[in-house]
């Protein structure tokens, strides 16, 4: 079934947040089949989370990426992303993965103004508004997220999926691609929340290679 054809007959309801950072792939696939998913039709309830990878690895006693912005790479893509997914909601999911795919099919340098620049544009948005946007208050907005989840689920990484009191780190190995079957997609997210609501006591369950 195409992506943009419905599958939303047998989905199940479901509300959960999940995490990011530009700079992670196994962010990037987990997002992709989200929005996939979504979509298509999914009967999800779906926050955005951001989370700094940059802030999470800063060593003790050394300056927060909060303090000292511009020596993180991935903290300008994350504020434009928030800014995009609260004010441009209808273009956030073209956004989102237009800048995953900057860092990781075209290897671009997110700190790059210009790039985001280039990249917001091409999806229809007013780059320079957002941009704008994120100097007057971005970097506050992504702080107090970040920050809220790691403080009421204890958050270390992307992607967690986080619902009620449950949260869990998720590495999905394949990828949702613009144009990629939706029903896989659903299916891999649906089975993540189910575990991660329905099976809390399943603590850890990792493969001890990588099929190639």
């Amino acid at each position: 079934m195409p992506g943009g054809a419905s599958v939303a007959s047998g989905m199940t309801s479901a509300t959960f947040a999940i995490t990011w950072d530009y700079r992670c792939p196994f962010a990037r696939n987990a997002h992709e089949h989200v929005l996939t998913g979504l979509a298509a039709g999914a009967d999800w309830n779906v926050s955005f989370i951001p989370f700094s990878l940059g802030q999470a690895h800063v060593e003790e006693g050394q300056p927060s990426v909060w303090e000292k912005p511009e020596q993180d790479s991935g903290i300008l893509a994350l504020q434009a992303g928030v800014v995009i997914r609260d004010e441009y909601p209808d273009l956030f999911p073209a956004a989102h993965r237009a800048l995953f795919a900057a860092r990781h099919d075209e290897g671009r340098h997110l700190e790059d103004r210009a790039v985001i620049r280039e990249t917001l544009t091409a999806v229809g948005l007013p780059a320079d508004e957002v941009l704008a946007r994120v100097d007057e208050g971005g970097l506050a907005r992504v702080q107090a997220e970040h920050e809220r989840y790691v403080a009421s689920h204890s958050v270390w990484g992307v992607p967690t999926f986080i619902a009620d009191d449950q949260a869990v780190f998720v590495r999905l190995m394949n990828r949702a691609p613009l144009g990629a079957e939706a029903a896989p997609s659903v299916r891999a997210v649906e089975r993540v929340v189910d575990q991660l609501t329905g099976w809390p006591e399943l603590n850890e369950f990792k493969h001890t290679s990588i099929p190639r």
